[in-house]
């Protein structure tokens, strides 16, 4: 029986194959990227920029000058005076046992009373629907209010002053819209 034994002269003859591949690899690698990069890039064509011919001035007509027209100012009558409501009153601490939406009292946000906005009308810039609901749950329909970045201004530009809290009155409603106050139900204090 014959005996091979390993010479000293190939010690990691695998380490070079497998440095040997990694540089192939490497070298295929970057000859890819320079030949992906070395290709030309299509571009589209820009549109075609026109320039306009400047307008030829135009004599005047030698019509007599007319007085410029003004517009009529509409008088527009101021809304009704805000009735100031007496101070809220400082809430007590929660009882014991109370949280969440139980620290809430019914009533504590009364409803507003405005002109009711029929959901097929459109309304004009400035103006928004506000919709209620009762505390029993009852929606009610919406009234018309002043958008927050709204502020009214008569025929002369001056500002209209609005309630302070934003209901539309009658008399500034937008035309053509009905008139209809909204009807506040009553609720029984039982079912409080």
């Amino acid at each position: 029986m014959t005996r091979v034994t390993p010479s000293r002269e190939s010690p990691g003859g695998v380490g070079r194959w497998l440095i040997g591949g990694a540089l192939a690899i490497t070298a295929l690698c970057v000859g890819l990227c320079v030949w992906w990069l070395s290709r030309p890039v299509p571009v589209e064509d820009l549109p075609p920029i026109v320039v306009a011919a400047r307008p030829v001035p135009v004599a005047p007509s030698p019509e007599p000058a007319r007085p410029p027209v003004r517009p009529v100012a509409v008088p527009v009558a101021a809304p009704a005076p805000v009735e100031e409501s007496a101070p809220m009153p400082v809430d007590e601490p929660p009882p014991e046992g109370k949280s969440g939406t139980a620290l809430y009292q019914r009533g504590t946000k009364p409803l507003k009373r405005g002109l009711v906005v029929p959901d097929d009308f459109e309304l004009p810039p400035g103006f928004m629907r506000h919709y209620q609901t009762t505390d029993n749950g009852q929606p009610l329909a919406a009234i018309l209010m002043f958008h927050p970045d709204f502020t009214p201004r008569d025929a002369n530009g001056q500002p209209i002053p609005i309630p302070e809290n934003r209901v539309v009155p009658e008399e500034l409603a937008p035309p053509g819209m009905p008139h209809r106050l909204l009807e506040i139900p009553v609720e029984d204090e039982d079912s409080q």
